[in-house]
C-alpha cells in the first residue's frame, strides 16, 4: 500500500472528515442559503404582487450579494477546517487516524476548494432560477443570473474561490486561536503593502510620462494578456500557499 496516497484509504478518510466536518459546513450552507432566499424574497416581493415594474435596478442586487456572501462562506468554511488543530486533545485524535499528511491536506482542499464552491454555486444558481422563473416572460428574457454574466465574466475570477480558501485553509492550520480574524487581518495588511508598493512603482514608471490615446488598455480593448497573467498569478499563488499549508501541517504532525 502506498504511503502517500491510496485511493481506497483516501475514500474512508473523505468519509470520515464528513462526520466530523459535515454538521458544521451544512449548518453554514443552511445560514447561507437563508441569506441568499431573504435577499431575494425581499427584492422580488414588489415584482411579483405587481406593486412595482420590473427594472433592471431592482434585481442588481444579485451581484454583491454572490460576490461579499461567496468570499465569506468559502473562506469562513476554509479557515475553520484545520481549527482542531489548536486543541491538544484533537490533535492527538487527528494524528492518529490511519492516513498520509498528503491525503488529510488534499481532503481539506477537496472540501474547502472543491465541495463548498460547487454547493455555494448551486444554491445560488437554485435559488436565482426559481424566483426570475416566476417573472412574466418579458421581463425575465436574459436575466438569469449566471446567463447575464457570463459573457463579459473576467478570467481570473474563476480561480478566485480557491486562491481565496488557500489563503483561509493555511491561516487554519498556522494560526491556533481566532483564525478567521487572524487571517482575514493579514490579507488586509499584505494587501495594504502590495496596493501601496504597486501604486508607487507605477508613479515612479510613468513619471514625466504621458498617456497613449489608443492604448487597448485604457480604452477597453483586448484584455487577454492581461487576463492571462492575472490568471497564472493567481493559479501560482494558490499553489504556493498550498504548498505552504502541506509543509505547515506536516509540521505539526511532527
Amino acid at each position: 500500500m502506498n504511503n502517500t496516497f491510496d485511493i481506497q484509504r483516501f475514500g474512508l478518510l473523505l468519509k470520515r472528515k464528513w462526520l466530523e466536518f459535515g454538521k458544521i459546513y451544512l449548518i453554514t450552507l443552511a445560514v447561507v442559503f437563508g441569506v441568499i432566499l431573504a435577499a431575494y424574497a425581499i427584492s422580488f416581493w414588489p415584482l411579483f404582487t405587481y406593486s412595482e415594474h420590473f427594472t433592471e435596478r431592482r434585481i442588481s442586487f444579485r451581484i454583491p450579494l454572490f460576490i461579499i456572501l461567496g468570499l465569506l462562506f468559502l473562506t469562513a468554511v476554509a479557515s475553520s477546517y484545520f481549527a482542531h488543530l489548536g486543541q491538544k486533545s484533537k490533535t492527538i485524535i487527528d494524528l492518529l487516524i490511519p492516513a498520509s499528511t498528503f491525503e488529510k491536506f488534499l481532503a481539506g482542499v477537496f472540501f474547502t476548494g472543491i465541495i463548498s464552491t460547487v454547493s455555494y454555486l448551486l444554491i445560488f444558481f437554485m435559488t436565482d432560477v426559481i424566483f426570475v422563473a416566476n417573472l412574466n416572460d418579458a421581463a425575465k428574457d436574459n436575466f438569469y443570473f449566471f446567463a447575464s454574466i457570463r459573457h463579459n465574466l473576467y478570467a481570473p475570477v474563476y480561480i478566485i474561490p480557491l486562491f481565496a480558501t488557500s489563503i483561509f485553509l493555511l491561516g487554519s492550520v498556522y494560526f491556533e486561536k481566532f483564525h478567521y480574524i487572524k487571517t482575514a487581518l493579514s490579507v488586509m495588511v499584505f494587501t495594504g503593502i502590495w496596493m501601496a508598493v504597486v501604486f508607487k512603482s507605477a508613479e515612479l514608471l510613468t513619471r514625466g510620462r504621458h498617456a497613449v490615446e489608443n492604448n487597448p488598455v485604457i480604452h477597453g480593448g483586448d484584455k487577454s494578456p492581461i487576463e492571462c497573467w492575472m490568471t497564472l498569478l493567481l493559479v501560482v499563488l494558490t499553489i504556493v500557499f498550498w504548498a505552504i499549508t502541506y509543509v505547515r501541517l506536516k509540521e505539526k504532525e511532527v
